[in-house]
């Protein structure tokens, strides 16, 4: 029996030993799982997201890149998890097969919404609800708070107006405020941000209003020159101004009627010098004229109204054309019979008068003549002197006409004036005055494009150095019985082509 006992003992041993080789081999067998984790829609690499099985192995942690990799995982079936705080957790199921085996996997996780909190309803505080009297450029500010720290929050602006269909939106602002300039005057305007956190639906502000102050009755227009065009300023005797014309157009010689209600000034349009009008606070632009306004020099060319704001006069090159503010009507009135050109008009305030400057191609051999509605000539001012001149105009009494000419005579290619005066002629008794010398003028400077003021007492003028290049600045002229001096002030500086209405 012994025998036959140990006989068996010594047949299972083999066996028993290979069953157990089999289990170590089998045991011994790894794989590798590679992967790599983004956010879900924008692909996005996503860090130090933990990585761990079930059956249970090493635990890792996504690097900078997404990437990670777990060694030696024992061939078997694997549940994969990734997790991050902010970010809804996935499962991949993984089998590894073989040894050696590189298994790969990407994750993607979305954003856990459920942790997120939407931002506030963004509050509009300045310039607040209904505000009056609001400049013309002003800061809109608003406020809006986001629980969730890390949100950039994103605003949406948007704004209307009651006098156009216009809507100005402006998206993808970081911050809580915007700039708004070049508003229009009397104008109300209706505002509201949105705001978003790019998780949830945008959250909408209440709608706040608010108006900009009323037209100023300006009297005074000129202008200023920046980068390369010439704009029309509007200015009321302090300095309060604003920009009455787009920098972006060239545009000059202002001339207000307060009967229409209306400041016209001309414009390049085209390649052409063309008559514009204009409310006083800029808006509702019109071009006049069809037929250009012509002659020498477009800088040196100018317009007048009809007091009655319904009419204009105006020149190309020998011809001198009426033309009704609307653009209609127009009219051939008058033609040179030298065929010289016209370069400046003015009408009298009682309308009967009309007093012209004529030149030749150059700008000179002047006349200055008045005529009648008819086109005879009633008066010539002066004619056949050397020198440039200019800057006609009527007082209100149509007893005096004001002009600027240059004493010295001299005359080149460029149109050069060195030492221009302004006169006032006195239509009844033929008489001349020279104010510029009344008022002492500094020597080596020119006096030009006069202007009486509303009630004739003063002259305001452009003076400037004769070198062509230095500042020009508008002055005015207290005018005074004749023999005693006249005083000089600066009303503008860098400024010039005034007008005061």
């Amino acid at each position: 029996m012994k025998t036959i006992i140990k006989t068996i003992a010594i047949l299972l041993i083999p066996l028993l030993m290979l069953s157990c080789n089999e289990e170590l081999v089998e045991q011994s067998q790894t794989g590798i799982l590679k992967g790599k984790v983004v956010k879900k829609g924008t692909n996005e690499p996503l860090a130090n997201v933990k990585i761990f099985t079930n059956p249970t192995t090493n635990t890792v942690f996504s690097a900078a890149d997404g990437t990670f990799e777990i060694k030696e995982m024992p061939v078997g079936n694997y549940s994969v998890k990734a997790e991050l705080s902010g970010y809804l957790t996935n499962f991949l199921s993984v089998n590894v097969q073989n040894q050696n085996q590189i298994v790969t996997a990407v994750f993607e996780l979305e954003d856990d919404e459920s942790l997120n909190s939407a931002p506030s309803i963004p509050i509009l505080t300045s310039p607040t609800d209904n505000g009056e009297n609001q400049p013309l450029s002003l800061e809109l500010t608003w406020k809006s708070t986001d629980p969730d720290s890390l949100d950039v929050l994103k605003y949406r602006l948007v704004i209307k107006n009651n006098f156009n269909t216009d809507v100005l939106e402006v998206k993808d602002i970081l911050v809580n405020h915007y700039s708004l300039k070049n508003l229009k005057y009397g104008a109300s305007y209706f505002w509201q941000v949105a705001v978003s956190d790019d998780i949830h639906p945008e959250v909408l502000s209440a709608v706040s209003k608010f108006t900009t102050s009323s037209v100023p009755a300006n009297r005074f227009h000129y202008v200023n020159k920046q980068a390369g065009n010439l704009y029309i300023v509007s200015s009321d005797a302090a300095g309060n101004n604003f920009p009455f014309t787009e920098i972006s157009h060239n545009s000059w010689r202002p001339r207000k009627n307060t009967n229409a209600g209306l400041i016209a000034f001309l414009r390049t349009d085209g390649g052409n010098t063309h008559i514009f009008t204009a409310k006083p606070d800029g808006s509702d632009v019109f071009k006049v004229t069809t037929v250009p306004v012509s002659g020498f020099n477009s800088y040196e060319l100018d317009f007048a109204w009809k007091t009655n704001g319904k009419e204009l006069i105006y020149a190309n090159f020998d011809k001198l054309y009426r033309i009704n503010k609307d653009g209609s009507g127009q009219e051939l009135i008058y033609t040179t019979a030298d065929g010289s050109l016209i370069s400046e008009c003015d009408w009298s305030y009682d309308g009967s008068m009309i007093a012209l400057k004529t030149n030749n191609f150059n700008g000179y051999n002047t006349k200055i003549l008045i005529i009648d509605t008819l086109g005879n000539t009633i008066k010539t001012v002066f004619e056949n002197v050397n020198g440039g001149s200019g800057g006609l105009e009527f007082s209100i009494d149509n007893k005096y006409l004001v002009y600027a000419h240059d004493i010295s005579g001299y005359q080149d290619g460029n149109y050069r004036q060195l030492d221009s005066h302004i006169f006032i002629y006195n239509l009844t008794d033929n008489t001349v005055r020279d104010i510029s010398a009344e008022s002492e003028k500094p020597n080596g400077t020119n006096d030009l494009d006069p202007r009486f003021s509303p009630n004739n007492a003063q002259v305001i003028f452009t003076n400037t150095s004769n070198d062509g290049l230095s500042q020009k600045n508008v002055m005015l002229i207290d005018l005074e019985e004749a023999g005693s001096e006249l005083e000089r002030t600066t009303i503008f500086s860098n400024a010039e082509m005034p007008d005061y209405n």
